[in-house]
């Protein structure tokens, strides 16, 4: 028997629904459905019929996400390394890593149980940061935020062993191809398609005219400095908390090939999905 995994949104009445009819689905596929403690306390009865479990299981077949990019940014990096493929059923705003949006939820579930998908394998950003649970790596973006009622950081980046330079700002973000349509994007760096070989760093609210956002060779490294007598500055992986970098410390970042395995539809396209999530936004 196959089994799945279920991760879902933060905000349980977003998905509530959908859990019971994954759950009905699940049976008709003859398919193990399991979830955590916390989505049982999350979705109360909506989840009776699923499998309650302590330890959950490290390889199953699939894992399950009814939710946005957050809920499937936690499922990629949670199954890191594993080669268990990530299927998002999109309930959040964009839902850009999502293989199906909501209104295709039949579809969807019956695609993910019956294992009629794509994977692409995703590239993600190591730091040389201490964390909780799990490797330290980011599937979207490492970002570096100064305090919000601190003053103006300093950063010093280098690359490869040379220096490029030290921007005042208000903090740094290093993305993936994935990631470089959210924070990098917000920063006006450049999208990355996804299948480009590298990784791109752009800046927070500079203050400078000169400061642009770099594009990264795979195998080079970038170096994150904090200027000696400055405030301590904040890391995030994806968007969680992971740390600081104290003054006069820095913190290496590299890029790794294959962290994670995102489920996609066969023929899904990158451009197409740009246009419309994004052309959507703007409306």
């Amino acid at each position: 028997m196959k089994t799945a995994v279920l991760v879902t949104h933060t905000h349980p009445d977003y998905a509530t629904d959908a859990v019971a009819e994954a759950a009905r689905v699940a049976r008709e596929y003859s398919v193990e459905l399991v979830a955590s403690p916390g989505e049982h306390d999350k979705h109360g009865e909506a989840v009776t019929e699923l499998e309650r479990v302590k330890e959950m299981p490290k390889r199953p077949d699939v894992c399950l996400v009814l939710g946005g990019d957050g809920s499937i940014l936690y499922a990629l990096r949670r199954f890191a390394g594993s080669g268990v493929p990530v299927f998002g059923i999109n309930f959040g705003t964009v839902g850009f890593l999502a293989a199906v949006e909501r209104e295709q939820l039949g579809e969807g579930l019956r695609r993910a149980f019956t294992g009629e998908f794509e994977v692409m394998e995703m590239p993600g950003l190591e730091a040389e940061v201490e964390v909780e649970e799990g490797p330290p790596v980011a599937l979207n973006d490492v970002s570096f935020l100064r305090r919000p009622e601190g003053r103006v950081a300093e950063l010093s980046y280098r690359v490869d062993e040379e220096e490029v330079g030290k921007v005042r700002c208000d903090g740094l973000v290093a993305a993936t191809p994935a990631g470089s349509t959210g924070y990098n994007l917000a920063n006006a760096g450049p999208i990355l398609a996804w299948g480009v070989k590298g990784y791109v760093v752009s800046f927070i609210a500079p203050h400078t005219l000169t400061a642009r956002a770099l594009v990264v060779a795979p195998g080079d490294a970038l170096h994150v400095g904090n200027a000696a007598g400055r405030e301590p500055v904040g890391i995030s992986l994806d968007g969680e908390a992971s740390g600081e970098l104290e003054p006069g410390n820095e913190v290496g970042i590299s890029f790794r090939e294959g962290v994670a395995s995102l489920a996609q539809l066969p023929g899904a396209n990158f451009y197409h999905r740009i246009r419309e999530k994004f052309g959507r936004l703007a409306q």
